[in-house]
């Protein structure tokens, strides 16, 4: 029987932001803010809103299956 090795990737934080977050939540915003191809989807979709190209609730959950 063979045993899987499971591989870990290493997530650094520097002090500051490790002592003043409140929750993991807090340390999962930082990781995003640090990520450019996040802040370029969110800014994309920040520029299709304003535009008025974005979908109403209603109809995602619909397409979604969402009730």
């Amino acid at each position: 029987m063979s045993l899987l090795k499971k591989e870990y990737k290493r997530v650094t934080f520097p002090i500051s932001v490790f002592k003043t977050a409140d929750t993991k939540e807090d340390l999962e915003d930082w990781l995003l803010s640090k990520n450019s191809s996040f802040l370029k989807r969110m800014r994309r979709a920040r520029k299709d809103d304003i535009h008025g190209k974005g979908k109403d609730w209603k109809t995602l959950k619909k397409e979604l299956c969402i009730k």
